[in-house]
Order: C-alpha cells, then structure tokens, then sequence
C-alpha cells in the first residue's frame, strides 16, 4: 500500500513539474482572459454543445431508410402432408421491400430547426464567456486592489516599528512613560495583523483567477501585472444602450431562438401532413397444388381521422410568442442594466476625483505632521493614532475607487457585449 502511494505521490508530481513550465508564471490581463476562454471547464462544456448541435443536423438531413421483409407462409411444419385430397398449401416465400415518402417538405423543416438550434447554442456559449471573461477582469482587479492594501498596510506596520523603536530607547532612557511604549506595540500588532489579512486576500483572489482560467493546480509563484485601468468613458448612454441591444449575445440568442421556434412550427405542420409508403413484393408458391412466382405493388397512408399533429402545432405556436416575449423582457432588464451601471460608473468616478483632489494629499500631510510632532513629544500617541488611522482610512478607501472605477467600466463593456469570441 506505501509504495502504492508513493508511485501516486510521484507522478503527480511528475505531472505538474511538465506542465508548470507550459503556463507563465505571471502575466497581464489579456493573456489571463485568453487563458480563460481555452482551458476554462465550464466554457468547453458549454462549447460541446456545439458538436452535439452539429451531429443533429446530421441527423435531420438523413432520409428514411427502405425496409426489406421476407416472409414464410403455408408452410407443413405441422405434419399435415399438402396433397391433392386436402388441397393444402401451396408454401409461399415473399420479398417485400418498403419506402416511406415524406410530405410536406418535413426533411428540409427538420434540417432548418436544428440549424437554428444549432445558431442560438453557439450564442450562448458567447453569453457563457461574456460572464467569464468579467469574472476573470474582477478576479484581476481583486488581485491589484489586494496588492495596493498590502503595500499601504507594509508602510504603516514599518512607521509603527520605527516608532516602537523610538520609544523603546525614550522609555529606557526615561523620557516617555512605559504606557506609551505598550500603546505603540499595540498598534504595530495591529497593523502586522492587517499585512497577515492583505496577503491572505491577495492569495484567494489568485487562487480565484487561477481556477476560472482553468489551471488545475494553484501555483503559488503565480501573479499578475499591470494597473487599474484608468480609461476615461467617452460613449454617451444612449450609445451605450444601442450597442448593448445589437451585441449582447444573450439577447441576440433570444432573437435567434424566436426563429427557431418558427422552424419549429413550420415542422410541426409537415409533421401533420400524411406520408405515404409504397412498395414492391416478388412470391413464390411450391407444392404439389400450385407453383409459381408472381409480383405485387404496395401502397399504404394513414387516415388523419383524430391525430393531425394539431398539439404539437399548438405547442410551437404558443413556444414562439413565449420567445417573443423573452426577448422583450431581456431589452428591458439590459436597459436597466446598463442605466444602473453607467450611474454606478459616474458615482465612482466623482468619488475617485474628490479623493484625489481633496483628501488623499492632506491626509498624507497630517499624518507626516503628526509623526514629525509625535517624536518631538510635542503631540500625544493618541493625536498620531488618529492620524494615522485617518491617512490609513483614506488610502484604503482610495484603492478601493480606483478598483471600484475600474470594475465600472469592465462591467459596462460586459453589458454591452464586447467579448472575445470564442
């Protein structure tokens, strides 16, 4: 059983010292999308369904079969023994070949239908991606908005060693009470904390992206580069809102999918049209009453008395306003959408400016002061910690608009469609 276990052990590691060199160890947004779309589980289980789509096309431009028969009839397995008294038989042996005529223009109905089933699943693995592909551009700004906390909570855990040092050395040489030593190491504690917490979430945003771009294994020396996006958005809403409506996949899969029910319609009228079957047949008699070969022609039709296909005429009928209505409702949710993501985009983007402009400088500024008039004794620990939480507040709030300006646009391009095609 060990070694069994240690053979197990080995080829997985085997297994992924040849595949770690294959796959970057860091890398930028694009290639992390790209990534996403080729290896991405949930995408080639989606893309699959094409090539189920394409095999019912084949399916649907097949034509009947014939059907052979041979038959065997008369024949003296009971041991009566035909003869000239009882006038049995004569056995008979019969070839029947048989072929189904279809009407009503059914084949070419059926092959339409499932080209446009084909035509909407093709479309909605585009909607599939389109949802990755924003969920990998969050997992990346997760991963960069991590990175800027860490670095913000690295500088003040290095501020406040510093200043425990400092106070150290006062509270030795009596200059600075015990109590303010205990504060100071305190609030280092706290901050290491926050360092802890930082490259924690830098760690399961990775891990995250990791997976959605289908990579097996988390690798630990995997990063990112690159910057929040800082693009300016110069389309209008009402842009917006037009190409929303011509390039969302989802809804032009709706669209698709109201012609798909009327290539469904239309095959459920052939369906109730009748199909006929014609033909041939070639028997032979041997006995000692009658022998000879002769030949027949078949034709058979049902009589559409009670079933005319009219249900499932019906059902296709009611399936196509039920599509029209989807397709309705679906314009009208991405208008919301898109309205509640351009205001989103806008109040982010005043919140970045403002904090620009007006907090992130004096911020900086009051606490350098504070620090500066700390170790001058000219300030109490307290007045530095306000300070310092203050100057920590806002740029941990500035890294989060920066993030939340970036998801603003990324989201807005998702709304309107603009995806990779896969």
């Amino acid at each position: 059983m060990l070694r069994i276990v240690s053979l197990l052990i080995f080829l997985e590691l085997s297994g992924s010292a040849q595949q770690s060199p294959l796959l970057p160890a860091t890398i930028d947004l694009p290639v992390a999308m790209q990534e996403a779309i080729t290896n991405n589980l949930v995408v080639l289980a989606e893309k699959s369904n094409i090539t189920v789509a394409e095999a019912r096309i084949i399916t649907a431009r097949l034509k009947p079969n014939p059907i052979l028969s041979l038959s065997s009839d008369h024949l003296d397995v009971l041991g009566t023994g035909y003869n000239t008294v009882n006038n049995g038989g004569p056995a008979e042996s019969a070839l029947q070949i048989n072929y189904l005529l279809e009407r009503g223009g059914k084949r070419e109905a059926r092959v339409a239908l499932a080209e446009a089933v084909k035509t909407v699943t093709e479309l909605q693995v585009r909607n599939v991606v389109r949802a990755l592909l924003l969920d990998v551009q969050n997992s990346y700004i997760d991963i960069l908005s991590a990175k800027a906390n860490l670095q913000l909570a690295n500088q003040n855990l290095k501020v406040f060693n510093d200043v425990v040092e400092i106070n150290t050395v006062r509270v030795r040489a009596g200059d600075l009470a015990k109590v303010e030593l205990v504060r100071s190491q305190v609030a280092a504690l706290q901050f290491r904390n926050a360092v802890r917490q930082a490259e924690l979430r830098i760690a399961a945003a990775k891990n995250r992206l990791q997976l959605l771009m289908g990579r097996r294994l988390p690798d630990a020396a995997f990063d990112v580069r690159g910057e929040l996006s800082k693009a300016v958005l110069i389309t209008s809403l009402d842009e917006l809102r037009k190409l929303a409506l011509e390039l969302r996949p989802d809804l032009e899969g709706l669209r698709r999918d109201v012609a798909r029910s009327g290539a469904d319609y239309k095959l459920q009228l052939a369906n109730g049209k009748v199909d006929y079957t014609v033909g041939a047949e070639v028997r032979r008699q041997q006995g000692l009453a009658a022998r000879g070969n002769s030949a027949g022609l078949l034709f058979s039709m049902p009589i559409p008395v009670n079933n005319k296909n009219q249900g499932e005429i019906e059902r296709a009928r009611r399936e196509g306003l039920q599509a029209e209505l989807r397709v309705k409702a679906l314009e009208q949710f991405i208008l919301a959408e898109m309205e509640n993501a351009f205001q989103q985009h806008q109040t982010s983007k005043l919140l970045l400016e403002s904090i620009e402009k007006d907090l992130l400088a004096q911020a900086q500024e009051v606490r350098e002061t504070m620090l500066y008039s700390y170790r001058r004794g000219e300030a109490s620990f307290v007045e530095f910690l306000d300070a310092q939480r203050a100057f920590n507040d806002t740029v941990q709030g500035y890294n989060d608009a920066r993030a939340d300006y970036a998801r603003t646009l990324f989201l807005i391009d998702s709304i309107t469609g603009k995806v990779v095609t896969p």
